[in-house]
């Protein structure tokens, strides 16, 4: 960090950290107040921002100019889905510079960090049911109501991720039970046509190179769970993964690379099921797209608002209560 022109470094010193904010399990040292959060700006966007989400953005852009946009209609899911996985990690990495400016922004960051979370769980489910569903499944009925349901998941999702919040001084068990269960939910909903095609009906136009990406996906993603779950490695060593390697980093890293294995894999089917599924499957209208997108928005944004205007409305003794 460079240091100031009073010869300290921009950073509070660790007496004068914010101190009421509930640290993770194991984690010892604190969070940063506003100066230091604002210091670090720069530093934290090249990190968590330019590494991934630039990734994500180039392979977006790069897609979008080989496509024709207004008349490839059996490319527009794949859009989506691309365009969804450059939002959450761009939301999660101002969630993480932000929140340690006050206690409410924290908590309305990380709404919509949530939010864009289930906005991608979204675009993963209309690219599942454009390119991955198995052979067997295509224009049944649950293929036919699969997005639909995904979009009221993403609702459920980020209400209860967001109500979790609220349980974290009191009841931390039960906030990372319900925020566990909060994203469990919709990954396991969106998740049913490949383990359905991997277990249940193969089919043979879905056995192909794709296979072994979404196995990947799945493993990354199971890993990723674990490590939140558990709290390794610093529940071996209390106080030594602090700043670095503690498992909400690691986490983030296991979902950075099951995203690139799920994108690998949708890219995969969409290339080479494209025959089979055009003259087999109903391909998704763009107003059925656009018609869950915006759905999407409404109840995520409507639940954003909900739990940031009930942040405001709590007695200012019963706050210092919680919080200390």
């Amino acid at each position: 960090m460079r240091p100031s022109t009073s010869g300290r470094t921009c950073c509070p010193s660790e007496g004068s950290r914010v101190g009421v904010f509930p640290r993770p399990l194991f984690v010892l040292s604190g969070a940063a107040g506003v100066t230091c959060c604002l210091c670090i700006l720069p530093e934290r966007f090249a990190r968590d921002s330019s590494i991934c989400d630039m990734f994500f953005t180039w392979r977006f852009v790069s897609t979008l100019r080989v496509t024709d946009v207004l008349n490839d209609s059996y490319a527009w899911p794949l859009l989506v889905y691309m365009g969804a996985s450059c939002v959450y990690p761009l939301a999660s990495s101002c969630a993480h510079t932000f929140s340690s400016m006050s206690r409410n922004a924290r908590h309305i960051c990380y709404f919509l960090d949530y939010g864009a979370v289930n906005f991608f769980s979204l675009g993963s489910a209309i690219a599942y049911s454009a390119y991955v569903f198995p052979d067997a499944l295509v224009n049944t009925v649950f293929h036919e109501y699969y997005v639909a349901l995904a979009v009221l998941n993403t609702s459920i999702s980020t209400g209860l991720s967001c109500y979790s919040r609220f349980l974290e001084v009191q009841k931390p068990r039960l906030c990372k039970m319900l925020r566990v269960l909060a994203f469990a939910y919709p990954y396991t909903w969106d998740s049913l046509p490949i383990f359905s095609r991997l277990f249940l009906f193969p089919g043979e136009s879905a056995q192909n190179e794709a296979t072994l990406y979404h196995q990947k996906h799945m493993a990354m993603t199971l890993l990723a769970s674990f490590l939140y779950s558990a709290h390794l490695p610093e529940r071996l060593a209390p106080g030594r993964f602090d700043y670095i390697g503690h498992s909400h980093q690691l986490f983030h890293v296991c979902v950075i690379l099951a995203t690139h294995m799920q994108m690998e894999a949708i890219l995969l089917d969409k290339t080479l099921r494209k025959e089979w599924l055009l003259a087999h499957s109903r391909p998704l209208l763009f107003s059925q797209i656009a018609g869950a997108i915006l759905l999407c928005l409404i109840f995520s944004l409507s639940n954003i608002v909900y739990f940031s205007a009930a942040l405001y409305r709590i007695p200012e003794p019963e706050l210092h209560k919680k919080e200390t």
